[in-house]
């Protein structure tokens, strides 16, 4: 029987791991697979996935589909059975495509959960390994370290300075200081139980283990699970579409209601203008803008999600191409994140050179210039004390060496190997008695160890941490060691050790001092390959590339003139600097800075918030817990996916799954490249909406018959735009477009250009397609049947022709190949091809009032709906005019000025 969860804290240690029956060394493999037969994976239940009858019904919630499904109904009152059917097959069309694609997004999202996974260290059969979080089981031994997530409810048998944030559960913003050895009352409150930590709370600070005592809906998150919504994540874009589209309707309905009364003025019968009202609003109200801006944002997240870069948040996609600057971390980001240690300096100013690369256990240690060649024993206990302060794990698998655990503490292990000392000799000969885990805040780690010969401490970290712990010598030898290899790019640790005094018996900050300064490890980290291309396309995209670290200055620099040879130098700014400056001289400070070194992780925030009270619009990279805050406070956030705490990832709109920051730079491309589509399908939803109300206003005014009966209305708007809106969503991305700036992030979709084009376009079609009207039905005396029925040809062609003409609103289609959106020419090809035959089946041509027509009338019908192309073509190159005009005016000007200048010397 194992503990209940209300009484467990109340329970001693060795109590708790005997009602869990479970030990130091965890679970055997066998026990866990039990468990999880008996309690069930750890796992919330998903919140219940609609169905597509629920998807359906959501389609059918929609007031233009009340409307026609309205009109349907006083078809039938009517006896206009033809129309009441067709009316209701044009409802049944539309609910059937706009719930595929909810299904295939609700597909999507489902898809990027199993992402986004989280994988807790434990202990099962004597073996720390990671694991799926859906298999931890009652009884597992889990590790708990500042930036991860609790996996399951957990009664704490060890912390070391551990804080959990718990306002998940309790509201309380600040954290929650944790202690294994506390009993508390039975009546005690959640908040007040500090010997436990519960599912779903992120560590913020130190170091802790657990025996997981409730899993899934048993765990305190899993009881008020259902309490638990999520927020309205819809993109703002998309809310500002939806409201565009309600007043659009508005406003259409209002015409529609005019136009009726004129055709009420006009003696025509009721019913006639009823469905002549309905069907012009339906088809002219842009009802498929959001749901075709919401496929173009899920295209985006997709292709996003094939370039590493996995979207937590849609709006993010629509805000990652308005970004202005991109403050990133140095480390793991533009460089690999596999250190190596290259270079030794000793106190006395030797320097060696570290032979081997990344895990390579051997290469010797070889004195470069002149310094104690005889160094081996000062190395060794340097390489010791960077093994002993560490958390990493060195373990073989069928003779290939694997790593776990932080960057820097891997590469202390290797050292550690070339110099002969195993990890397993280690453990065998020092036995750890105490330790300060390392905390960015305090930039250094310590261990206790004792042996046969006593005890020994051991310290790494930041040398301006480490050195005024220690008793130094010659500090310009010490600082000119320091100095050379920062300025090589190296990334500097410095170490020290002492030993341990009868009256302590255990670790404090305040107690190391006096120690014995032991030299400087020079780390390497190399640049990823694809790091300097990636910034180069940034810069060239007029984005601002701002690298914040935590190493030296020097270092930073170094790093930065090798990704790019012309950063300037003279724009670093350090922590300790920021410290000294305030108010406007901090704000211009890191206005003008370019690296922002040696930087605590309260001052990251600093510098983001201060960026955009400048006007940037700003995207932050960050991996660990202490990032959480800037990554909050960012227009974007992205955190690591590789090496990124689970407390980065909760906090940041994107994750970059390789860690690279050339993704960075590939989802700012996909995200500007959505917003190209997006406006793509505005211009051809918007310019179609003008032509159709422009034909029937001035066909009334002038008091001719409708150029189209309701139902042609309402078949043009399902042959034409039924699938070609979404398939502009897949247009691939414009040439130039990692060469422009970046768009201004308050910029509306509906600027100057969008509406000069959807005027331009709209207006012409217009006049055209009364033109045609008026001239088969008045001047060629044309059967009223007859010139609709050209004139719905005309239409249909010209919607076709002119979704081309959105392919881009730049560049000549005859320049954009067709293999580039295979969708849009297909979706093309079958709404003309739907239409010409639907000319020639009896059924359709009884429905729609259509007809055969002869070769010389389609001829010319598709002639004169092409001319559109050319109007389209012109638009762009006289778009593209105004500065080549302006910039040859100039030069006149200055011409003219020049022999103005030149006559009156002469005079």
């Amino acid at each position: 029987m194992l503990s209940s969860p209300t009484t467990i804290h109340t329970e001693t240690i060795d109590a708790a791991f005997k009602s869990l029956n479970t030990n130091s060394g965890g679970l055997s493999e066998t026990e866990a697979i039990r468990r999880i037969e008996e309690f069930g994976l750890n796992e919330l239940p998903d919140p219940e996935c609609p169905t597509r009858i629920s998807i359906i019904l959501r389609q059918l919630n929609n007031p233009l589909t009340y409307i026609l499904l309205f009109a349907a109904t006083v078809s039938f009152v009517l006896k206009e059975q033809t129309d009441g059917f067709f009316i209701c097959a044009v409802v049944i069309i539309n609910v059937s495509v706009g719930a595929f694609q909810e299904w295939r997004a609700e597909a999507s999202a489902a898809s990027l959960k199993k992402t986004l996974q989280i994988f807790p260290t434990i202990i099962r059969a004597g073996t720390r390994r990671t694991i799926e979080l859906n298999k931890i089981v009652p009884g597992d031994i889990v590790h708990l370290e500042s930036g991860s997530m609790v996996p399951a409810d957990m009664r704490l048998v060890s912390t070391h300075d551990l804080k959990a944030d718990e306002s998940l559960l309790t509201g309380e913003s600040l954290p929650v200081e944790k202690n294994s050895k506390v009993i508390c009352p039975v009546t005690s409150a959640i908040g007040d139980r500090r010997n436990l930590a519960f599912a779903g709370t992120m560590i913020v600070a130190g170091r802790g283990i657990g025996i997981a005592y409730a899993t899934g809906e048993k765990s305190q998150i899993g009881e008020i699970a259902t309490q638990l919504g999520e927020r309205d994540m819809r993109p703002p874009l998309l809310i500002r579409m939806e409201r565009f589209s309600n007043r659009i309707g508005v406003l259409i309905v209002s015409i529609a209601i005019a136009l009726g009364l004129l055709q009420l003025y006009q003696n025509v019968p009721l019913e006639s203008v009823f469905l002549l009202a309905v069907a012009l609003s339906v088809s002219a109200i842009p009802e498929g803008l959001p749901v075709a801006i919401t496929v173009a944002l899920s295209v985006a997240s997709s292709r996003m999600g094939q370039r590493n870069v996995i979207v937590r948040r849609l709006p993010a996609v629509e805000a990652l191409g308005s970004c202005t600057i991109i403050a990133t971390d140095k480390t793991g980001t533009l460089t690999a994140n596999q250190l190596t240690a290259k270079r030794i300096a000793l106190p006395d100013g030797s320097l060696f050179e570290i032979e081997g690369e990344g895990l390579e256990l051997e290469g010797a240690a070889k004195l470069l210039g002149v310094g104690n060649g005889d160094a081996k024993a000062a190395i060794d206990e340097l390489a010791l004390v960077g093994a002993l302060t560490n958390e990493g794990d060195l373990k073989w698998t069928d003779g290939v060496v694997e790593a776990r655990g932080d960057s820097v503490d891997i590469a202390f292990l290797v050292l550690a190997e070339k110099r002969g000392l195993s990890s397993a000799d280690l453990n065998n000969t020092f036995r750890h008695s105490d330790s300060i885990p390392y905390e960015p805040a305090n930039g250094f780690s310590s261990s206790l160890h004792v042996n046969s010969e006593g005890g020994i401490i051991s310290v790494k970290g930041a040398p301006e941490i480490i050195l005024p712990m220690c008793k130094i010598g010659d500090t310009k030898v010490i600082d000119g060691a320091l100095l050379g290899l920062t300025k090589k790019g190296f990334r500097v640790i410095a170490l020290a050790a002492g030993q341990l005094r009868e009256s302590q018996c255990q670790l404090e900050k305040s107690s190391l001092a006096g120690l014995r300064f032991l030299g400087f490890v020079g780390l390497i980290d190399p640049l990823r390959s694809e790091a300097p291309d990636a910034v180069r396309i940034a810069r060239a995209a007029g984005l601002d590339i701002r690298m914040i670290t935590g190493d030296h200055p020097e270092t930073a620099m170094a790093i930065a003139s090798k990704l790019d040879p012309s950063w300037p130098e003279d724009t670093v700014l350090t922590g300790t600097e920021m410290d000294r400056l305030e108010g406007d001289d901090l704000r211009q400070a890191i206005e003008k800075a370019s690296i922002y070194a040696r930087v605590e992780p309260t001052q990251k925030t600093i510098i983001v918030r201060s960026l955009q009270d400048a006007g940037h619009f700003v995207a932050v990279t960050g991996d660990g817990v202490n990032d959480a805050p800037a990554l909050k406070a960012a227009h974007v956030g992205v955190a690591m996916g590789a090496c990124g705490t689970d407390v980065a990832r909760a906090a940041s709109d994107l994750i970059i799954s390789d860690d690279n920051f050339a993704s960075i730079v590939s989802g700012i491309e996909e995200g500007r490249a959505s917003y190209d589509n997006i406006r793509k399908i505005v211009w051809l939803l918007i310019s179609t909406a003008i032509t159709e109300v422009v034909i029937f206003a001035m066909a009334l005014v002038i008091g001719l018959p409708i150029p189209l009966t309701p139902v042609q209305i309402l078949w043009l708007n399902l042959v034409t735009e039924g699938i070609q809106d979404v398939a502009l969503a897949c247009e691939g991305k414009e040439q130039d477009l990692m060469r422009r700036n970046p768009r201004r992030p308050k910029e509306p979709i509906f600027n100057r250009q969008m509406i000069e084009q959807c005027l331009v376009i709209g207006g012409y079609i217009s006049v055209v397609g009364f033109g045609l009207f008026y001239w088969l039905y008045v001047e060629l005396g044309y059967d009223v049947e007859l010139a609709r029925n050209l004139v719905l040809l005309f239409l249909v062609s010209f919607n076709n022709f002119h979704t081309l003409n959105c392919r881009s609103e730049t560049r000549s289609i005859f320049s954009i190949p067709l293999r580039n959106n295979p969708l849009l020419i297909w979706s093309v090809i079958a709404a003309q091809s739907i239409h010409i035959v639907a000319m020639q089946v009896p059924f359709f041509q009884e429905l729609l009032d259509v007809n055969v027509v002869s070769i010389g009338e389609w001829g010319a019908m598709i002639g004169l709906a092409a001319t559109v192309l050319v109007v389209g073509e012109l638009y762009k190159l006289l778009r593209s005019r105004p500065l080549w005009k302006h910039e040859l005016g100039s030069a006149v000007g200055m011409m003219r000025s020049i022999e103005q200048s030149a006559d009156r010397g002469r005079n």
